[in-house]
């Protein structure tokens, strides 16, 4: 017997649902609370099913009806209405709940602090112009629009960067099924190639002498001269040094291990101490309290500024295109490769660089630990040499009035 609309809305709620027939499969459900939803049952592969339609009266008894007779013509085409609705809800979805259902499974998955600060703040930029519309109704075009709001402000590393971020907000979209292709894919050759400028840095060993002998003498914050002299000696990247917690340090073995959740490659990296490095790391201890080694001026919970330490070269009266915290790198880089006196692979492996090469790679898996921890005091003794102030060449005149020049020490 067909149900009415009297029936729907005065049927009383019993201490278990109450399914009212309409017939076709279409029935009512009365919660013990008192709430009414359309449910439509039926069979695809075997399988018994129940389709929700809506609640009641929100959804009416006709639309009811409407609903149920197009799912029994998906059910005729061999189309599961169950699938189908999931289908339409999911090409409904906005860009920015898959976002930010990325971003917390990156959160979940342990990614760097200022990692995920770079990936919102991009996130942000894109929701502004996708984050509303639906994500199996962005095409190519739309997001290359976004892309030229950065590209117009000559970003073009960030658009590079927004628009690898929205590629793969795509991909995991795709993975949970709610989108079915990725369009920044059709993008790679869209964007403006930027010009890749190296970090400034200085590669001259008496210049850098100077330069050592400035951190010495620098009357800034006491933190960021040791972190300056720090990345001196141990040349780590900047945000690896920045964050270090003191937890990382074993002063017996003289060995730093910095977690792979800091670093670029995201694998664990141990670096040697030399003893000037533990001595500096020592007396930084009896000073500075607290879980962080460089903590914020303003809080001891906090890290070091990101700038700090380029701002203190400047204080220094060095500029931007001089040398910079990152350019400690090339520094010790380009001075031990020129020195002859190590194997390039152990160089590498203490700058944390992973082999491009696949296959080579897959053969040269050795840490190269002995001749890095030898690397390194060689490293700091050789700085300490550099640090030496020139002496004066002392003239010796003859009676003659030739002069000799006498050359002591470097």
């Amino acid at each position: 017997m067909r149900l009415t609309d009297l029936q729907c809305r005065t049927a009383k709620p019993g201490p278990k649902v109450r399914k009212l027939s309409d017939g076709g499969c279409l029935q009512l459900w009365i919660q013990p609370a008192g709430s009414r939803q359309w449910r439509f049952a039926y069979r695809f592969d075997d399988k018994q099913k129940v389709l929700a339609i809506g609640p009641y009266p929100l959804v009416s008894l006709a639309e009811a009806r409407a609903a149920r007779d197009d799912a029994k013509r998906l059910l005729l085409q061999g189309v599961d209405p169950q699938a189908k609705k999931k289908e339409e809800q999911a090409a409904k979805v906005p860009f920015r709940v898959l976002a930010e259902e990325y971003l917390d499974k990156l959160r979940r998955e342990g990614r760097a602090e200022q990692t995920m600060r770079k990936l919102s703040w991009l996130m942000d930029m894109a929701n502004a112009s996708l984050g509303d519309k639906p994500i199996r109704e962005i095409t190519a075009p739309m997001v290359l629009e976004a892309l030229r709001v950065l590209e117009g402000r000559e970003h073009y590393e960030s658009a590079r960067r927004m628009r690898s971020t929205i590629g793969a907000v795509f991909r995991y979209a795709m993975a949970t099924a709610r989108a079915e292709t990725d369009p920044t894919i059709a993008l790679r050759d869209a964007l403006i190639r930027p010009q890749r400028t190296p970090r400034a840095a200085i590669t001259d060993p008496k210049e850098f002498g100077g330069l050592l002998r400035a951190l010495d003498d620098f009357t800034g914050q006491p933190t960021t001269r040791t972190g300056l002299q720090l990345l001196a000696l141990l040349f780590p990247r900047p945000g690896e040094l920045r964050l270090a917690e003191w937890k990382e340090f074993d002063f017996e073995k003289a060995v730093w291990t910095i977690p792979a959740t800091r670093m670029k490659m995201r694998r664990p990296h141990k670096s040697p101490l030399s003893r000037q490095a533990l001595h500096i790391l020592m007396e930084l201890r009896e000073t500075v309290g607290g879980r962080l080694v460089l903590p914020s001026l303003r809080s001891m919970e906090k890290p070091m500024s990101d700038n700090a330490m380029n701002a203190a070269l400047r204080r220094m009266g060095y500029a931007k295109d001089e040398v910079t915290a990152h350019g400690f790198r090339a520094t010790a880089a380009t001075l031990l490769n020129e020195s002859a006196k190590w194997h390039p692979d152990a160089i590498e492996r203490q700058l944390a660089h992973v082999e491009e090469n696949e296959v080579r790679r897959a053969y040269t898996r050795g840490e190269h630990w002995d001749q890095r921890v030898e690397m390194m005091q060689w490293w700091a003794d050789y700085l300490d040499k550099l640090k030496r102030p020139m002496r004066p060449k002392p003239v010796v005149q003859h009676a003659t009035g030739q002069r000799d020049f006498i050359i002591i020490g470097k």
